[in-house]
């Protein structure tokens, strides 16, 4: 039906108030399993150092009655230290926004401070899982924790050209392979558990990107048997991969944050992240019409024991 003849609608209206929900919708992720699961401590100085030991090789231990007794050679403690990395975000933001009447936020400062914040905590997690190593720093260079990849050394699974393990103690990256990428299985993954074991680790948590994490999911066979946790009555439960090896039980967490190459198989309580200066913003002078907030955290990563960890590395993307 049409219209009927100079019906005054909406559309010749002036004045109609708008309609803006007071909800702002923004799903970009912003989980931090690594990060959120690493033991924090507190750092005193920029140069964080621990110590860590090891027992001999188990050997035949047998001797004669009542002959004459010889100390063993004993061997001191390693020494590694690690550099904090200072993270720092600002927010400018008009004096004039203030007084607006703003949909989804009562002020736009503390809407933007929270946002910032939420993206200086992934820049942390990106951080914790890079192939860095750590960096003194000076007047001109920016300071920089050692990264996972700097750390994962003894039970490794990697390229067999460039490929390389570091040192083991934060203070040179791993080497990337550039020659042949190799497909993450579960034959790979095995080995590394088995090493870990022998080390004496326990790993609890495998991180790796959506891509590694799709093939795990199709590891099969008596030497990987996935279990599930049942949903409660009346409770929407999360359903957590967990994959019983002979090993050990270990649980598949994918991160955003991983380089999709890496995989890295985690003892939990080995990992963690000594904090110099917690999070926190603060107002900067002012210098006109405006305000500046800052948002800084400054920390570190150690690992303190990484033969108790390992990683399935150089690992194809696609």
């Amino acid at each position: 039906m049409a219209q009927k003849a100079n019906t005054f609608d909406s559309y010749d209206a002036v004045g109609i108030r708008e309609d803006l929900s007071d909800v702002i919708t923004n799903i970009s992720p912003e989980e931090t399993p690594f990060y959120s699961t690493c033991r924090k401590t507190k750092a005193t100085n920029t140069l964080h150092e621990f110590q860590t030991d090891s027992l001999r090789a188990s050997a035949d231990n047998a001797h004669i009655e009542g002959d004459e007794t010889t100390a063993e050679a004993r061997t001191a403690t390693s020494r590694i230290s690690v550099r904090t990395q200072i993270f720092k975000n600002a927010v400018t933001v008009p004096d004039t926004s203030e007084a607006l009447d703003s949909a989804g936020r009562a002020q736009e400062m503390g809407y933007q401070v929270l946002k910032v914040a939420k993206e200086q905590k992934l820049d942390i997690e990106r951080a914790l899982f890079l192939n860095q190593a750590t960096v003194a720093g000076s007047s001109t260079v920016a300071r920089k924790l050692p990264g996972a990849g700097s750390w994962v050394a003894t039970n490794t699974d990697h390229g067999a050209n460039e490929g390389a393990d570091p040192t083991g103690d934060g203070s040179d990256a791993r080497t990337d392979e550039t020659t042949t990428l190799i497909a993450f299985s579960q034959t790979r993954f095995d080995g590394v558990m088995e090493s870990i074991w022998e080390q004496g680790g326990t790993p609890q948590t495998v991180y790796l990107s959506a891509f590694q994490m799709t093939k795990a999911l199709a590891f099969a066979g008596n030497n990987n048997q996935r279990s599930q946790i049942a949903a409660e009555a009346n409770k929407v439960t999360n359903y957590m991969a967990v994959y019983l090896t002979p090993w050990g039980e270990v649980t598949f967490v994918p991160s955003r944050q991983i380089r999709s190459r890496d995989v890295y198989i985690m003892q939990d309580d080995m990992w963690e992240v000594p904090v110099l200066r917690p999070t926190k913003n603060v107002q900067l002078a002012k210098t006109g019409d405006n305000t500046t907030r800052q948002v800084t955290t400054e920390l570190s990563l150690i690992c303190k024991a990484e033969n108790a960890n390992g990683g399935v590395f150089d690992n194809t993307t696609s």
